[in-house]
């Protein structure tokens, strides 16, 4: 069952009642009824009038007496609106059962405690489909004071758990606060009329995990981010100056409403991608190599680092399946290093199947409730394989096999991070992480133009087979029989960030 708090809230409650007892927007909505109150639904139903509607009058009326008793004291948006949906396959549940489940939500919140139903705040909870119902309160005691709001979600959380055991209702996860920001309806919308290919918050997630993963400073965070094409904008302390305590992100080209460019902390983008968490990724970390050029970086030179990346993350492999039922806690921080690994790995293949598989690996790395795991010397084995990558990224020539082996040993790290995630019964992050190894085994390696191919041409040729038996036809030449490794998609050139 999932939970839903409608944000911004509401300023008038009438419109939202409206609503609940209308058509829909696609006459979706059938048999609207009040399944739960703070009074008896009998009481507060609203009756029928001489031509079929419905009075809300003494409902609104109702609703609204303790926030108009409040007056200046209340709250500027007190309308506050929770749907509870359950799924597809989940029974239907009876008006009674939904009831039980709503006034479980305003226990929990503490919005109406059970008990104090006549000093609490003033609730509906309207049902208009089978499947789930709208809670609708008022913010206003009515005892005159002020209901707190204090992580009302993460206790919606917990009643849809509740429901869940209680019901025999599908399982969810936990809100260990490990999923990162999506785009807003508003985002999504913009990007599709721009024809953009992502909304800019998944761009920029995507831009500033890679540079942070790439770096081992601030300071070459920055650079690389300006290197991208990423707008940055530093906040400074105001107490020691030159001292970096945060930063917002854009990308050149969108605006919002005044002209300007649409800023992102990081920590809007992700729980592990605020300031003080970047930093402490990079403390004690051992700087990569210089970034070489094209023609300094030999074949041998790639095969080193891809071949220590490999290593590393074997290693890291064989620690989390030890630590996996001993000391999960102290596999945390080789499953987190991990998505640096990747994230890496593809922008220095320019693949965006491997992008994908980072993205969705990204939440069963993330420690939850943003607490950041105690270095381990695994973790900071592939902290510096990252780094390692990072210094031969967009470099040309065919990469070598050993990529391919790479590649192999984090889809096995992801599984095993599965396998931690789904002992430690956080389902989510259990699904991410055989999402990604999913993706990486099966879409990326099985693309004609992939890895795979290239690796088997590169093997043909290195490996030449005897001479053709009489009469069998000649054996294709291994060059040009594939595709080039997928480039990055292009895009306009994009102004550098402000000068820090």
């Amino acid at each position: 069952m999932i939970g839903k708090i409608t944000a911004p809230r509401g300023v008038r409650v009438e419109p939202l009642i409206w609503y609940l007892y209308g058509p829909g927007r696609a006459n979706e909505h059938t048999d609207p009824h009040i399944v739960a109150g703070w009074r008896h639904p009998a009481e507060l139903e609203p009756p029928l009038r001489e031509d079929g509607g419905r009075d809300f009058r003494r409902l609104n009326g109702l609703l609204n007496q303790p926030h108009a008793a409040m007056g200046e004291r209340g709250y500027a948006r007190p309308v506050w609106h929770c749907s509870l949906r359950a799924a597809p396959g989940d029974k239907m549940l009876s008006d009674d059962e939904w009831a039980v489940i709503a006034q479980d939500v305003m226990d929990r919140t503490g919005l109406s405690p059970r008990g104090q139903e006549d000093d609490a705040v003033r609730w509906v909870a309207v049902q208009h489909a089978e499947d789930h119902v709208h809670i609708v309160a008022m913010l206003a005691r009515q005892d005159r004071g002020r209901p707190s709001l204090h992580n009302d979600r993460y206790r919606v959380r917990d009643a849809c758990l509740a429901a869940e055991a209680r019901h025999g209702l599908a399982p969810t996860a936990a809100a260990d606060r490990t999923a990162h920001r999506h785009p807003t309806r508003a985002e999504n919308e913009k990007a599709a009329r721009r024809r953009l290919p992502g909304p800019p918050r998944v761009t920029l997630r995507r831009e500033v995990a890679t540079a942070a993963a790439a770096s081992a400073s601030e300071g070459e965070f920055f650079d690389r981010l300006d290197r991208a094409g990423v707008l940055v904008r530093p906040r400074y302390s105001v107490t020691s100056p030159g001292e970096v305590t945060g930063y917002a992100v854009a990308l050149p080209g969108d605006t919002g409403g005044d002209g300007g460019p649409v800023w992102f902390s990081g920590g809007k983008l992700a729980a592990d991608l605020t300031w003080p968490k970047l930093c402490r990724g990079w403390r004690g970390a051992r700087p990569g190599p210089p970034r070489p050029g094209p023609d300094r970086l030999t074949a041998a030179g790639r095969n080193a680092i891809w071949d220590q990346a490999a290593r590393a993350a074997a290693e890291a492999t064989a620690r989390i399946r030890l630590l996996a039922v001993t000391d999960p806690a102290g596999a945390a921080d080789a499953a987190w290093a991990a998505a640096g690994v990747l994230r890496t790995a593809g922008a220095a293949l320019g693949s965006q199947i491997l992008a994908e598989a980072a993205d969705a690996y990204d939440r069963a790395a993330r420690p939850p409730h943003a607490r950041m795991p105690a270095p381990t010397e695994a973790g900071g084995q592939l902290r510096h394989a990252a780094r390692l990558i990072a210094a031969c990224s967009r470099v040309t020539g065919d990469p070598a096999l050993t990529p391919l082996v790479l590649l192999a040993r984090l889809a096995a790290l992801a599984e095993t991070v599965a396998v931690l995630r789904d002992t430690q019964r956080r389902a989510a992050q259990a699904a991410a992480a055989a999402g990604a190894g999913h993706i990486r085994a099966c879409r990326y390696l099985a693309r004609p133009a992939s890895l795979r191919a290239r690796a088997a041409t590169l093997a043909a040729a290195s490996f030449p087979a005897g001479p053709p038996a009489p009469g069998a036809a000649p054996a294709r030449s291994g060059t040009g029989q594939h595709a080039p490794p997928p480039a990055r998609r292009p895009g306009p050139p994009r102004p550098r960030g402000p000068t820090r």
